[in-house]
């Protein structure tokens, strides 16, 4: 029986999958018409498996030969050339013996004899010659050469390409994490881009292999409940969604934690995609994981923390570079306004930027469960503002992150207390002003059913130069309870003047009413 994977390419005969021509709509035109082209998503988007799939039908339909092949081998080779070309051919006569293919469509051997920096051009132009089909070549995995390696091979391409069409490989994918723009940035050097003129001027289109849209999610679930007869309902489709926003990897791994690790047999519900996502969120598999670890790059870090803070984008060409750095790595949208790519990086970032701090938070969580399941609020504000007084300026100063530091160190505080039966859901964003937190906790009510307690809270930091954001803060909360139909709410502000009060004079507590006339609880920090 099929399954979702989640570890390497998809098969069709082993796993659910979307065939390849509904995710590259435009690639068998560009295949027609013997052109050249880029094709470029995050890690763990689908583009092995579509690059698969696509060459597959090619070489069965008869009219191509169409070859897939990665790249990877020659990556620790760097600027050397000369093993560069020759572990391409290698890999490229390998992946084609593999691929079973008759005898008269294999590449010649040995390879023809050729000056170093024109062997790839002089070998698929031999291969050319022989095969009685059209080539059609998958340069998978091209980002991993780089420097010279990378530019020699981009210029045999397009000299071979130029020079001989008619005896030259039919149409060229070049496929990897990033758009090959200049061979500067795709070989992950400086990212200023170069005076000169791409060594692969000649691609028609770079092409983004886009996310799961709604629609593809429900019929790759659908594909499930047609072999199995278990069902999704329609809200857990919508949910599974709206977490993943369609990034293909999560889509998988959330329909793969609720079948095969909490082994639901039953319809599946919202309920239990909630629950899968927590799950995935809390043992950070590794696509997760290879995300996450490129926070601390500086690149990085000038793309996020501004969306964490709630401040303003940068307007410079070395800022507009770490945008599309970023994008490309596929951890905020791939259209505007900039934002995270989807709830579950949102909340990942959050909890892996506030691991160290909350490994300082020594309370236990289950000391502010009430007997019926809810958290004693209060008491947990409490015990945040005198954990703030105590350790607040020392882990916000040791926060890589600063203009976030203080809103970081507060919701890993939450995160400590609130993690082992609830969830916190986090709104953030550009040009917010402000980081919103809903609490949510299941408790079992007098009749003995299950009922959520919600807390609201916002967060806000008072910096120089900026006036004191309790009027406007006010005015936030109102919206963001209306949102919740809930009667109050909890405003903290963050003084991170230079001229403010000593941490421990500061920080205390007071009762404020807002715009609509809410009472509503305000913490100054």
């Amino acid at each position: 029986m099929r399954y979702f994977n989640t570890a390497g390419p998809c098969d069709p005969k082993r796993h659910y999958m979307l065939p390849a021509a509904e995710r590259l709509t435009d690639a068998r035109q560009h295949i027609d018409r013997g052109q050249y082209f880029v094709l470029h998503a995050p890690r763990q988007s689908g583009k092995t498996t579509s690059m698969a799939d696509l060459a597959r039908e090619l070489t069965e339909e008869g009219k191509y030969l169409a070859l897939r092949f990665s790249c990877e081998s020659a990556e620790p080779f760097g600027d050397d050339v000369d093993v560069v070309e020759q572990v391409l051919l290698d890999v490229i006569r390998k992946r084609a013996v593999a691929r079973g293919f008759a005898p008269e469509l294999l590449p010649p051997e040995p390879w023809p004899e050729a000056n170093l920096g024109n062997r790839l051009t002089a070998a698929l132009t031999a291969w050319t010659v022989r095969c009685p089909r059209p080539l059609v070549l998958f340069f998978d995995e091209i980002d991993a050469i780089r420097g010279e390696s990378l530019r020699s091979v981009l210029r045999q391409l397009r000299d071979g390409y130029t020079d001989e069409p008619d005896e030259f490989v039919h149409a060229v994918v070049l496929c990897g994490l990033r758009d090959v723009r200049d061979c500067k940035v795709a070989s992950g050097g400086d990212p200023s881009r170069l005076g000169s003129a791409s060594p692969f001027n000649i691609k028609v289109e770079s092409m983004r292999l886009g996310d799961f849209t709604h629609a593809e999610v429900a019929e790759l679930y659908a594909q499930y409940t047609e072999e199995t007869g278990q069902e999704f309902t329609s809200r857990a489709v919508d949910l599974a969604y709206f977490y993943t926003q369609g990034q293909p990897w999560l889509v998988n791994a959330l329909a793969a934690e609720v079948i095969d690790k909490m082994r639901v047999r039953t319809t599946i519900t919202d309920d239990h995609i909630d629950e899968a996502k927590e799950r995935l969120i809390v043992a950070r598999a590794t696509h997760l994981d290879s995300l996450v670890s490129k926070l601390g790059e500086e690149r990085v870090r000038m793309v996020i923390e501004p969306l964490i803070a709630g401040t303003l984008l940068d307007a410079d060409l070395t800022f507009n570079d770490a945008v599309s750095y970023v994008r490309d790595l596929g951890l905020i949208a791939d259209d505007r306004p900039v934002r995270i790519a989807n709830p579950i990086y949102n909340e990942v970032i959050l909890r892996v930027l506030g691991s160290a701090i909350e490994n300082n938070v020594l309370l236990e969580p289950s000391s502010f469960r009430l007997p019926d399941g809810r958290l004693d609020f209060p008491r947990l504000l409490t015990e945040f503002a005198a954990f703030w007084k105590l350790n607040g300026e020392v882990l916000a100063a040791q926060q890589g992150y600063h203009e976030a530091a203080a809103q970081l160190v507060m919701m890993a505080f939450l995160h400590r207390i609130v993690n082992g039966g609830g969830y916190i859901d986090r709104e953030y964003g550009v040009g917010r002003g402000r980081i919103d937190l809903l609490v949510r906790q299941p408790y079992t009510d007098a009749d003995g059913r299950r009922a959520w307690q919600r807390e609201a809270l916002e967060l806000k930091v008072w910096r120089d130069r900026e006036t004191d954001p309790l009027a406007v803060g006010l005015g936030q909360l109102d919206g963001y309870l209306d949102r919740f139909e809930l009667s109050t709410g909890v405003l903290v502000v963050f003084d991170r003047r230079s001229t403010a009060e000593p941490i421990d004079q500061r920080t205390a507590f007071s009762e404020a009413t807002t715009p609509a006339g809410r009472t509503v609880t305000v913490l100054r920090a």
